[in-house]
């Protein structure tokens, strides 16, 4: 079942694809990264192997229409985490309300400066089960990664050395259980060959783990 869904945030409307499988284990929200979309092909491609291992998913917009059309012009408010970390937190609120996933654990998935939202939504709510990022910037989650209690995976890609450093120092600041995936031979983006999939079997691992 896939289902567009509207969350109400204070800036306004956010829309979101929220698929549900059938006997739906768990739920994971996506928060995507710098200068994206809910139409995130590399998301969706990680969101369609969550699926299939029994996990809902939503896929949602962190800015509203306006502010991506400032954003496309300034570039400002993708880099800004206490904004869109609120959004993240206020669409698990809303999404937990929806009777077709209420009451299953929940998981965030974020990419680039998503990953930071995603970590300071987790640091405020700790009924978050688990937390992966993929080329992440865990680093500018800052002083809500001492507070973050969820299961942490960071997976950068071996080509990708200065990100890779920054999830090395994220991964010292944080308190809760993390680790690093290397996955050799990838950039940034996970545009190689075979790179992407990996990522995705390393998320529905972690998510098994985790947020069962």
């Amino acid at each position: 079942m896939s289902v567009p869904v509207v969350i109400e945030s204070s800036g306004g409307e956010l829309p979101g694809d929220l698929a549900v499988p059938a006997d739906a284990r768990g739920i994971v929200v996506f928060a995507h990264g710098s200068g994206s979309s809910r139409h995130s092909s590399r998301n969706r491609a990680v969101a369609k192997v969550l699926r299939d291992s029994g996990f809902a998913t939503l896929l949602m917009d962190l800015l509203t229409e306006e502010e991506e059309q400032v954003d496309l012009r300034t570039r400002e408010l993708r880099f800004d985490i206490d904004l869109l970390a609120s959004r993240v937190s206020t669409a698990v609120e809303q999404i937990r309300g929806q009777p077709a996933v209420r009451g299953l654990p929940l998981g965030l998935f974020g990419a680039s400066t998503g990953a930071a939202a995603a970590l300071v939504a987790a640091a405020d709510d700790h009924s978050v089960h688990a937390v992966v990022s993929r080329g992440g910037r865990p680093d500018l989650a800052g002083d809500a990664l001492a507070r973050v209690q969820a299961p942490t995976l960071l997976i950068v890609g071996g080509l990708d050395t200065r990100v890779l450093t920054l999830n090395e120092q994220a991964s010292r600041a944080l308190t809760a259980p993390n680790r690093i995936e290397v996955i050799p031979g990838a950039t940034h983006l996970f545009e190689e060959q075979g790179t992407l999939d990996r990522v995705a079997d390393l998320a529905a691992a972690w998510f098994r783990d985790h947020a069962p």
